[in-house]
């Protein structure tokens, strides 16, 4: 499977330890000295291609880039693009590759940027595609982590809310899946459970130390970092489950009093009601300031990216995995394949007989 001819970034993993800790290193750098890389992107585009609505992320790409001397175009929605028309990812990441240095794409399709890395001659940034993964908020969520607590390793990270919908979550997941002595405490209704599959391949492969319950009150006391999450309408199904579970949790400045005082709360945002408003006072509470952390990450990012790009010679990567080409059908409604045009079924082996789509990750058994 072809990932085109240049340096795209689709996941967390895709990235070592070694080169996430020098984004973190490059974005504090900027945060010190932003005079020295305010024209290092001069002359360059970013195409923001978001085909759902987003605020905080697209806003916050067209900022980092802004702030590094480039321009930007692109389109905020879907029926502001060529899509509406019916033009494919693929052709939409063939004719952007025109006219920008680099695209970053947002999808309610999982598995859509993965679709344009494949096709466009330019880097790809995923800004998050449907319920999959969201690795760029991951990177504004790390170096929250890093600047608050002083370290990655040695943490106990409370995730509450919509773990089952939550891309952050999972994409966090993977990203501390690669530190030490990392324990999770998983908060949420039984409903919004995390999936099975991120237990066992992520937390269990990598002896991840976690625990399930439905008490927020009784999982503040142990906690370095609290993330808090929305319960999301748009990935659920069905209305009158969504109006059950929406207000599974609230933080109050009541319940923060279980809190040890240099806990760290986090929050991707928007947030509807799950943290009172009579928290933001509070020194603990750090979500305004990991919007700006997710600014000066998608800077480094962007730098990072545009720099590997020129030293790529064009010619397509090819996954060295022993990959199935058409002889299964993802079953997953919102993956890519459901409707990109001409696109192949393409799964990578999962272990036990099993293999995963990899645009979407549904494993499905051969046979």
């Amino acid at each position: 499977i072809s990932l085109g001819g240049y340096y795209n970034w689709n996941q967390l993993l895709d990235f070592s330890v070694e080169e996430l800790d020098k984004l973190i290193e490059t974005a504090n750098d900027i945060i010190e000295n932003p005079e020295k890389y305010n024209q290092r992107c001069k002359g360059k585009k970013l195409a923001t291609l978001f085909f759902e609505p987003s605020t905080r992320t697209r806003l916050s790409f067209e900022a980092a880039m802004y702030e590094l001397g480039g321009n930007v175009i692109g389109f905020s929605e879907a029926s502001g693009s060529s899509v509406s028309k019916g033009e494919s990812v693929a052709d939409t990441a063939k004719v952007i590759s025109c006219y920008a240095d680099i695209i970053a794409m947002r999808h309610p399709k999982e598995g859509a940027p993965l679709v344009a890395a494949q096709n466009a001659s330019i880097p790809v940034i995923n800004a998050g595609d449907g319920g999959h993964n969201h690795p760029t908020q991951t990177l504004a969520d790390i170096l929250t982590i890093y600047r608050e607590k002083g370290r990655l390793d040695n943490l106990t990270i409370g995730l509450c809310g919509d773990l089952k919908y939550g891309r952050t979550v999972h994409s966090l997941i993977e990203a501390m899946s690669r530190r030490k002595n990392i324990k999770f405490v998983l908060i949420s209704p039984d409903e919004l459970r995390l999936p099975g599959y991120i237990k066992k391949d992520v937390m269990e492969r990598n002896d991840m130390e976690f625990v399930e319950t439905s008490s927020l009150e009784d999982s503040l006391s142990g906690l370095d970092i609290l993330y808090m999450t929305r319960v999301q309408r748009e990935r659920f199904d069905s209305a009158e489950e969504y109006e059950r579970l929406k207000d599974s949790y609230i933080l109050t400045p009541e319940k923060m009093k279980n809190a040890p005082c240099g806990m760290a709360i986090l929050h991707p945002l928007p947030r509807v009601n799950e943290i009172s408003v009579d928290v933001d006072d509070d020194p603990r509470a750090c979500y305004f300031k990991q919007v700006k952390n997710g600014k000066f990450m998608r800077m480094a990012l962007i730098l990072k990216l545009l720099d590997e790009a020129k030293n790529v010679n064009g010619q397509n990567e090819i996954l060295e995995e022993k990959l199935l080409t058409n002889e299964m059908k993802c079953q997953n409604p919102k993956c890519i394949t459901s409707e990109e045009r001409g696109l192949k079924h393409v799964f990578k082996p999962a272990g036990e007989g099993t293999y995963r789509c990899v645009y979407c990750e549904q494993k499905v058994g051969r046979g």
